[in-house]
This record gives structure tokens, sequence and C-alpha cells, in this order.
């Protein structure tokens, strides 16, 4: 494996890993402009200017972006998060060339066809009216808005119906001139590729961009509270959440290990305790997420309205009792369960374009996959005791609840007991 990494003189990043033996490509334009990035009456663009990219270019219509892709079978894709927005393709070798053209033509050249902006308006309004539908969906971004009340880290990616109905052509244009400059967009590329004929193939495309000043985005600041929904479904969607280190903190990976060993498998805790002792939820689990300057610990579990008020405290005794009597055993199944997914993950080009483009976003360096393990291996019991006591003593927390609810106890009962 060979990983080399370029950045052009208008501050365009360029890095990719060669896959011998791998008859496939996968490449993309990763850009660090997401839903954080938006003022408040933005919220939404993101998502909306990802999903016209699609819908013509200068040179193809939206027919034409889809045909020449799937014409020699490859796949063309997005997605936006908080922090990045992502275009990226997967095709076999000898079409790398022509997947770096549609993707680059697609993030440098959209029209914004007024017909088809009023077509992916209602696409967007039926994917935000799907997402109230799905109450495993949308208990995350609830969830998240507790955490972070009136921030642009707090809110969703997919944005209110209301101001979606209202962006228009100069909004999407406004977003873009603010936001795709060169010095924020990363191309990452993986398996049949070659580095010097990709650099060869942007250099007047991407080469061309000039660079632009790059807003500042408002610190994250986790506050935490409850959000509370009462709905008649079948099970209440129960999540709770705390403050974690950033992707630039060390302690990432303690807060990781810890999330896995308390409920990132069948052997986990909180599985164990909850699922399999008591039969209180069919689904229980953890897990440590991150951003550049913050990052949330999440547990998330669904279970009936006569079994929530239970489930809930058991969660957070369960959160008290790992600070004192979290085992070696533990942590080193949980270490384990890391490093084997994230070893397993490199067997996939897209998984391993994906990791160059966040690392990249994130350090300007990618990791040797040895570091990463060795930060893992470093993760030790006390280590693991020390993060479990810093949440139990801190005791702040965010929580959000969807369903048949009302019996749920209060986040301030369940921060109290926490902290007893």
């Amino acid at each position: 494996m060979t990983i080399r990494f370029d950045t052009l003189p208008n501050g365009f990043r360029v890095v990719t890993e060669s896959m011998p033996g791998i008859e496939s490509a996968s490449l993309g334009v990763w850009i660090t402009a997401g839903g954080r990035h938006e003022r408040i009456e933005q919220n939404g663009i993101a998502h909306f200017l990802e999903h016209m990219a699609f819908k013509g270019t200068t040179t193809r219509s939206p027919l034409q972006i889809a045909e020449e892709i799937e014409d020699v079978g490859g796949y063309l894709n997005a997605y936006t998060g908080r922090e990045v927005t992502a275009y990226y393709a997967r095709v076999l070798k000898e079409d790398v060339a022509l997947a770096l053209d549609v993707v680059s033509d697609i993030v440098l050249n959209p029209i914004f066809d007024a017909r088809e902006l009023e077509v992916e308006r209602g696409v967007i309004l039926q994917e935000i009216g799907q997402a109230l539908d799905t109450p495993d969906d949308v208990i995350f971004d609830w969830l998240q808005e507790a955490a972070y009340p009136e921030q642009a880290i707090g809110r969703t990616i997919l944005g209110p119906a209301e101001r979606v109905s209202n962006f228009s052509r100069d909004d999407l244009a406004g977003f873009v001139a603010e936001h795709y400059g060169p010095e924020r967009m990363i191309l990452a590329a993986a398996g049949a590729v070659d580095h010097d004929e990709i650099m060869r193939l942007i250099e007047t495309t991407f080469g061309a961009m000039t660079r632009k000043s790059s807003p500042l985005i408002q610190p994250a600041g986790f506050i935490g509270g409850e959000r509370r929904e009462i709905k008649k479904l079948e099970q209440v969607h129960f999540t709770l959440g705390f403050e974690g280190p950033s992707y630039s903190d060390d302690a990432i990976y303690t807060a990781q290990v810890y999330a896995n060993a308390l409920g990132g498998g069948m052997s986990s805790r909180l599985f164990q305790e909850a699922r399999e002792k008591r039969g209180l939820c069919y689904s229980i689990y953890a897990s440590a997420g991150a951003w550049s300057d913050t990052g949330l610990m999440t547990i998330y579990a669904g279970t009936s309205a006569g079994e929530i008020a239970g489930l809930a405290e058991l969660t957070v005794d369960e959160l008290r009792r790992a600070a004192s009597d979290m085992t070696v055993a533990e942590v080193d199944r949980a270490r384990a369960q890391m490093k084997a997914g994230t070893l397993m993950g490199l067997e996939s080009a897209s998984s391993r374009a994906e990791r160059l483009a966040r690392q990249v976003a994130v350090w300007n360096r990618v990791i040797p996959i040895e570091e990463t393990v060795q930060r893992l291996d470093a993760v030790d019991l006390a280590a693991v005791k020390a993060y479990a006591e810093k949440t139990v003593t801190e005791a702040r927390a965010a929580m959000a609840l969807y369903g048949p609810a009302k019996k749920a106890p209060a986040l301030d009962i369940l921060t109290e007991r926490l902290a007893a």
C-alpha cells in the first residue's frame, strides 16, 4: 500500500492510496462545509446543495450524469454531515478518469436549474417527512439539539421544512461562493489509482480555482437538556448523551473503548444487563462520536412504555457502576473489537478513501494504521475507569425521548441518580 499526499498552490489537497491487486477504485471530493457551517437562516442548505449537484451541470444533464457512471457499472453518490459534504464514485480501474471528470463536474459546474430545483425541493421535503416518521432516526437529531441548543452543530442537517420550502437559486449559489474554496477541498482516492495521473487530470479543473477566505464557525458548547415528544408508538425511543472529546483530543481513543465496553456488542454491560438478564429491551447500544472541537457519547435503546422507567434507571446505574468495577477483560475485549473493526475496514477501497479524506480534514496528514493501533493499545483499565468517573462526577447530560414516554424519569432525576 502506498499513500501519497500533495497540496496544490491554491490549497486544494490530493491524497491517494494505491492498493495492489484491487481492480476497482473509490474516489471523491470531500469539502469541509456541512451543517454546522450554515447560519440559522441557511439551515438545510448544505444538504439541498448536495442534492442539486446531481441535477445538471454546464455540460451534463441529470440523466447524463447518472448514465455515464452506470454505463460502466459504477456508482455515484454523496452525503452531507455536520462538518463535511462528500461527492464520491466507485468504478473499475479503467474508468477512474471518467469518474474523476464526473465528480469534478458536479462539484464545480452545477447550474441549479429552476425546474430541477423545484423537483428536488419536493424530494427533500419528502425526505424530511420520512425522517420524522422514522423514530430511531429523528431521535438522534433531537438528542443533538438537546446537547447543543441554539447552536449550528445542534441543528438538523436536513433543516426544517419551512426553510427548505423557501431556498432559492441565489441561496444555493451564495453558499457555494462562501464555502466551496479549494483550500477546503480534499480529493481522496483508494484502490487501483495512480497518484501522478490524478494530479495531471485535475490540473486544469481544481488547480484553476482561486482561494476563498474561510468563515469562522461557531464553537461548540455542550449544554445539555431534555426533549420529550409524546406520541402513540409501539416503543419509547430513548437516547442519553454526554459530552466527549473531539477528534483531535487523544482521549477520543479512551472514549471509544469505554463506549464499546459499555454498549458496543452482545457482551457489553448494557446489552447483558438490560436485554439478556432483564429483558427490558430488544436493542441497546452506546457509541462515541466526535467533531473538530467536541464529541458526544450516545446511548440508545428502544423499549415499551411500561419498561422505560426501569431501563432509564438501569442505564445510569450501569454508567455509575462502570466507574468502579470495570474489568481488564472488558477493556481488552472492547479494544480488540475496535482494532478488528478498524483493520477489517481497510479491506475496502471505499473505507480507505473515506479514512484518507477525514484524516486530512482533521489533522492535515494521514495517520499510519500502526499509530492508530498503538494508541488503542495504550488505553488501559485505569484510563477507562478515570474516563467513566469523569462522566459520573460531571453528570451533565442530554436526553431525547420519542413515543409513549410519560413514565420516563426526568433528566434531572437521572443525573442526580448518576452522581449519587
